[in-house]
């Protein structure tokens, strides 16, 4: 009896000295220790395209969580290992939350960064003409001001988020502070690639991934910088479609306007896909997606400045589909990622190209169905007048058909919703905002997408998005940077999220 009264009052000492914290001083005193931390991790190459780089990045994340008393098991794929950390309560019936994150970013061009390496983060605030010069990184042993920036591959999408974890979490080992519940952490380290692996190696290890709660680190918090909740994500399904011209490049003089050029014809092919107002001409591409009263309420709620959106973007006029930006991430998406056929600048030449290339993303939402698009493109693209083929024509099907596009597709995955005023909903916003003393911004969903969709159908697991990065850190795109204000605000978010009971 004696000894569960001194259990009980070490709970209630703990609950009382968590709520007493000082969060600010903890994000600030931790966050700088892990300056450090983030330098180096972000100096480690991660393109998932590079097994032995990536490898180097499984080992340094593998090392840093045994250091915090996490056990670690590497889950083998075909492609990439998938690593699970996990730290026990004391307590045999405590819940289990399960964090997610990846280590892998996306390939760069170097020639297109500001700097000397992707790989070799800098620091660097904006001068008095409004551009970012790099400045020395002893400035941080300084006053720290927070619009000052580390500029480097993944440094927030997605390590960054991982250091700000490291961090909160020697902040409560500091404070004599543990959760109340059994910790796990999946690193993914290919996620830029689609996470292929990912939904078979969940149906593998379902006992191992059982969780209360997924929550995943990950995504741009709101543009305020507000702590941002986010509820769901799109999903995503990738399509690239060839043409095809001659044989080889042909000479432009010798042969223009007599061979077909097969650039124009998927200029032709894709300007048809969308309507002057953006939106998707597709037939059927919309179907079932509807916008409720209740969705509508949800959304008037986030704090946007279409405005200034506008105008950070360099746009006039968005596309038409749905009413605002929040609104337009309710619909599904198909967006032209990449073109290629002949060269361009010093290397352009007077041919006419043996192929044109599209790359294409198909962002999906929850009331609509990967296979369903994808087919649905499939059969506009044959309403074109397009044979389809998997391959390179053979020399018969060129002599039978004029018009031929190659369509090749990689696995997709689901979006995911979670009800934005279920029990861990209210739960993640009290963690939240008890630490930092800010509204927080709820999202009904996120444009980008995250491979979440498998553990949701498979481990029947509510998922939210926790994204602490600022939004115009150029992810997916060369000069990528975290706001360093983001980072303390990330990490003291992380710390309402250990220290608030379950």
């Amino acid at each position: 009896m004696k000894k569960s009264i001194v259990v009980v009052l070490l709970l209630i000492s703990k609950v009382t000295y968590s709520q007493n914290l000082d969060y600010e001083k903890l994000s600030q005193e931790f966050g700088r220790k892990h300056l450090s931390t983030l330098k180096e991790y972000l100096s480690i190459p991660c393109d998932a395209n590079y097994k032995a780089d990536i490898l180097k990045n499984y080992t340094w994340v593998e090392n840093q969580f045994k250091q915090r008393g996490f056990t670690a098991r590497t889950l083998p794929t075909l492609t990439l290992p998938v690593l699970l950390l996990e730290k026990k309560s004391r307590n045999v019936m405590a819940p289990t939350l399960m964090f997610y994150y990846h280590s892998d970013g996306q390939p760069v061009k170097n020639s297109e960064w500001f700097q000397e390496d992707p790989f070799k983060p800098v620091l660097k605030q904006k001068d008095a003409n409004g551009d970012w010069k790099e400045i020395p990184y002893s400035s941080l042993e300084g006053k720290i001001d927070p619009e000052w920036r580390i500029f480097g591959r993944a440094s927030s999408d997605d390590k960054g988020p991982g250091v700000m974890l490291l961090a909160a979490l020697d902040a409560m080992e500091a404070s004599k502070l543990s959760p109340n519940y059994n910790l796990k952490i999946v690193v993914d380290f290919e996620e830029e690639k689609g996470s292929v692996s990912l939904p078979s190696l969940i149906k593998q290890y379902k006992s191992d991934l059982k969780s209360d709660l997924l929550l995943i680190f990950d995504g741009p918090a709101h543009a305020s910088n507000l702590p941002t909740i986010t509820f769901g994500a799109r999903g995503i399904s990738t399509v690239t479609l060839t043409t095809y011209g001659p044989y080889l490049p042909l000479h432009s003089g010798h042969y223009g306007n007599y061979i077909p050029n097969p650039a124009l014809r998927m200029a032709k092919l894709l300007a048809d896909m969308k309507d002057d107002e953006g939106r998707v001409t597709i037939p059927g591409f919309y179907e079932g997606i509807k916008l409720d009263d209740a969705t509508r309420l949800k959304i008037s709620t986030v704090p946007d400045d279409l405005a200034a959106l506008n105008t950070r973007m360099g746009i006039k006029i968005p596309d038409q589909v749905g009413q605002n930006y929040q609104e337009s991430l309710i619909y599904p998406s198909l967006n032209i990622r990449g073109l290629k056929s002949g060269e361009v600048e010093k290397l352009a030449a007077t041919i006419i190209p043996n192929t044109a290339i599209a790359e294409i993303d198909i962002r999906i939402v929850k009331q609509s169905n990967p296979d369903s698009l994808l087919s649905k493109l499939k059969k506009y693209i044959v309403s074109k007048g397009f044979y389809i083929t998997t391959e390179d024509p053979s020399p018969e099907e060129r002599a039978k058909h004029n018009l031929i596009c190659k369509f090749n597709t990689r696995p997709a995955y689901g979006a995911f919703s979670t009800e934005m005023q279920s029990k861990n909903g209210l739960w993640l916003e009290k963690a939240i905002s008890k630490t930092t003393n800010a509204q927080v911004v709820k999202l009904p969903t996120m444009g980008g997408s995250v491979p979440i969709s498998p553990f949701v159908s498979e481990l029947g697991v509510e998922a939210v998005i926790i994204p602490t990065v600022n939004s115009d850190n150029n992810q997916h795109s060369a000069n990528e940077n975290l706001r360093l204000g983001n980072y303390f605000d990330g990490i003291k978010t992380m710390i309402g999220l250990l220290s608030e009971r379950y």
